[in-house]
């Protein structure tokens, strides 16, 4: 049996004392939280920012840590950790020193402090807040994004007059209205260079251009990048104008970073997404990230480089059936490192500069972060059994660097996962988990809770979760099942292409057939014992068992699902993805598309207990969609329970709201099934 767990991973809970207890959501919601690693210009020190949970106030808070690479046996140690202030993105300067944000005062800053640590030097308080910041090469400058008016020609906030006889109506001439979990008020994610010498004003750099940089929602520093020699700045954007909710076409800008020339885009050729620019150290090359269908979010990303003194562009892994998720120069520019799915892991891979030579550097485990140095790389990687923690790799093996949570998770006894494929539709090969819980006596059969993944275009990988963790429900002991069916990533192209007009058709088939080859291959699988679980698409997959498969579950959970295709086409907000997963055409002009996989047309043969949970705040998948669905399971008189959460979007990420979500989702798996076995 394979098993999904990192050497190093073993070893921090092997020597679990005998009286070991079941992982819990409890446990989770209070585990650290690693993140934005950097190494100083020298080598020597790791400083990361880090998530502690403040469970009093319902929120995480940051502090930034640091580890000296130098000194073989190093513990963490912190660098800055004040009370109720969040110090975040934390970057070095050519001075060895550590720039970083803080919220101090409830005022956006960028402060520096020594890494060896000391007083803090505040260095500039732009007005009106701010979201993140780059710092530039020589360190004087920081490129600064910030949400204003379009074409702001200063950082400071514009001063809106307030008419008192004014409603308070919010008035739209073109969409978004409103954009994952934010109605809109017309402001944009704009870049400007601050000075941080305290001499000069901010300069302006994208107020010409319509549109968010970074892009939003989740467009961060990833999509922004400086040139070694500070004179320009390269940038992802998604022009807006009328059909901004149907456009994927992300570009990418040069500029020059005094702002004495308008933005340049370097991609318009290419309709569909081109995000994630890179300067390679020596400035001669500036790499990206490119798909090439337009209205499609889940194409394969290839990775481009552009000669930048001649504009001649290359597609580097054009060849490569895998989709680029992060891009990073290693130090002499020889190469790139990338990380990508590939089944059900997201390695480390390295790809030659010249010839475009993928080697694949890591195993197993999700890699969520990647640092070059003089020496390899250092990382973080999380897997189904452990948060993410540091690494690195200058030889063949990796080297563990931290151990976070030990502490918190000293005592704990994790499962057991194993991987499984089977012959899937079409007879295509289709990979899935079982993760067999701790506590289960030999002999004994565990019941399943057989969870699918959203997206569609995503993965049941070996990966740590805090909203969906496969080792809490063993913790309660229930046996995951997942399945990667068709639609998923990491598998080829084809094979994410796959679920294209065809929701209900073979992914279904491959969760059948996935559950039946799991029960099939494991004796501890209890396979008349089973619930079905999911969320976003998983959501909408739920309700369309309830019709397609109704007698096969004891209970279902449905997170946020589609329930009425007719309905989302209009209510979603971004259409690229609703429009392109129904054949590329808007309801009106392709019913037939939508109609033939909408579960609202099977609720006659509806039977199956459904729990029901939805975010009021989530522009999705609008919150609409589960009220509809429970209005059908109590018009149906099955049973059924509806669980809003009023301050939650798509996901469910404060940690009281987390606890609950378990307590409500176990609570509702206890009652049909029986963990007693």
């Amino acid at each position: 049996m394979k098993h999904f767990l990192l050497a190093g991973v073993a070893l921090a809970f092997a020597a679990a004392p005998a009286a070991a207890r079941d992982l819990t959501i409890e446990d989770v919601a209070q585990l650290s939280r690693v993140g934005a690693p950097v190494v100083s210009p020298d080598g020597r020190w790791l400083v990361w920012q880090q998530r502690e949970t403040d469970l009093p106030n319902n929120r995480g808070r940051f502090d930034l840590w640091k580890l000296d690479l130098n000194t073989k046996g190093a513990v963490p140690e912190k660098l800055v950790a004040e009370p109720d202030v969040n110090e975040t993105g934390p970057q070095f300067g050519p001075d060895g020193r550590v720039y970083f944000q803080s919220d101090k005062g409830g005022t956006d800053m960028i402060v520096s402090v020594a890494v060896t640590g000391g007083p803090q030097t505040v260095l500039v308080t732009p007005p009106g807040g701010f979201s993140g910041f780059k710092l530039s090469p020589d360190g004087s400058r920081a490129l600064v994004w910030a949400d204003r008016k379009p074409g702001a020609p200063t950082i400071e906030p514009a001063m809106v007059k307030k008419d008192p006889n004014a409603g308070s109506a919010r008035v739209y001439d073109k969409m978004f209205v409103r954009h994952w979990d934010t109605w809109s008020n017309g402001d944009r994610s704009q870049l400007f260079v601050v000075p941080l010498n305290g001499q000069g004003n901010a300069v302006p750099l994208s107020g010409t251009l319509d549109g968010d940089t970074p892009s939003k929602p989740f467009g961060g520093g990833e999509e922004l990048a400086w040139s070694p020699d500070g004179k320009t700045v390269y940038f992802a954007l998604r022009e807006a104008g009328r059909i901004e909710p149907l456009s994927t076409n992300l570009d990418i800008f040069s500029v020059a970073a005094d702002g004495s020339a308008a933005p340049v885009n370097l991609t318009a050729d290419n309709d569909a997404t081109d995000t994630l620019p890179a300067v390679s150290p020596d400035g001669k090359w500036l790499a990206w990230a490119a798909m090439k269908r337009p209205g499609y979010e889940a194409d394969r990303q290839v990775l481009m480089l552009r000669e930048i003194a001649t504009g001649k562009v290359r597609a580097l892994t054009e060849a490569w059936d895998r989709s680029v998720a992060s891009i990073a120069w290693s130090p002499d520019s020889r190469k790139l490192y990338v990380t990508a799915q590939d089944t059900q892991e997201e390695p480390i891979f390295s790809v030659d500069a010249k010839s475009g030579k993928v080697s694949r550097l890591t195993q197993e485990g999700v890699v969520s972060a990647v640092v070059p140095t003089k020496k390899g790389v250092v990382y973080s990687m999380n897997s189904l059994l452990a948060p993410d923690d540091f690494y690195s790799l200058s030889g063949k093996a990796p080297v563990r660097l931290t151990q976070v949570n030990a502490a918190r998770l000293q005592g704990i006894d994790l499962p057991a996962v194993s991987r499984f494929s089977f012959p899937g539709a079409n007879g295509d090969t289709v990979w899935g988990y079982a993760v067999k819980p701790a506590a289960l006596k030999e002999g004994t059969k565990a019941p399943i809770a057989f969870i699918v993944h959203g997206g569609p275009q995503g993965s049941s990988n070996n990966s740590w979760s805090y909203r969906w963790n496969p080792a809490v429900f063993a913790g309660a002991g229930y046996a995951v099942v997942s399945v990667d069916f068709h639609g998923s990533t990491g598998y080829g192209q084809a094979f994410t292409d796959a679920i294209n007009k065809n929701w209900g058709g073979w992914p279904l088939e491959d969760l059948q057939k996935g559950l039946q080859a799991a029960t099939d291959k494991y004796g501890w699988l209890q396979a008349d014992n089973a619930c079905a679980l999911g969320a976003s698409y998983g959501g909408y997959m739920m309700n369309w068992i309830e019709g397609q498969w109704p007698d096969r579950f004891k209970c279902i959970v449905q997170h946020d699902g589609v329930f009425d295709a007719r309905a989302m086409a209009y209510e979603t907000e971004e259409l690229w993805f609703d429009e392109w997963e129904h054949g590329g055409k808007p309801y009106y002009e392709a019913a037939e598309e939508y109609e033939k996989w909408n579960p609202v047309h099977h609720v006659a043969k509806w039977q199956t207990p459904q729990l029901v949970i939805t975010g009021e705040k989530d522009f999705r998948i609008p919150y609409t969609q589960g009220l509809a669905a429970f209005t059908a399971l109590q018009r149906r008189g099955i049973e059924s329970r509806l669980v809003v959460f009023p301050d939650e979007n798509h996901w469910v990420l404060k940690p009281k709201n987390s606890m609950q979500w378990y307590r409500e989702v176990l609570g509702w798996l206890g009652k049909y099934t029986d963990t007693s076995m």
